[in-house]
């Protein structure tokens, strides 16, 4: 897959300036990072061409920087929480019986 605007998916968030979108750069264990298909400058250059969105080359296998990426969301997340609460948007208020005593509900 290709690294372009007519490639992205979108989750569509009401209001995406408050949404805390990052984008990583996933596998840099594989071969030493010569097998990438997008490089980091252009990476990251597609960032801040869209307002210094955050960039991580991560690694799962070798647990590089998956942390400070799930950290740096719920940052913005947490920085956003007071402007837009899309979390539980089309949740009930009304909490139920089973879960005012403290047990499942379902």
């Amino acid at each position: 897959m290709s690294f372009s605007d007519s490639n992205n998916f979108q989750a569509d968030p009401t209001d995406p300036g408050t949404f805390p979108f990052i984008l990583l750069g996933n596998k840099i264990d594989i071969n030493g990072g010569k097998s990438r298909e997008v490089s980091e400058k252009k990476a990251r250059d597609w960032c801040a061409s869209r307002g210094n969105i955050p960039y991580f080359e991560t690694s799962a296998k070798e647990d590089y920087n998956v942390d400070s990426a799930f950290m740096c969301v719920a940052e913005i997340a947490l920085a956003n929480e007071h402007e837009q609460d899309c979390y539980f948007r089309g949740i009930s208020e009304a909490v139920s019986e089973p879960e005012q005593r403290g047990g499942c509900p379902c």
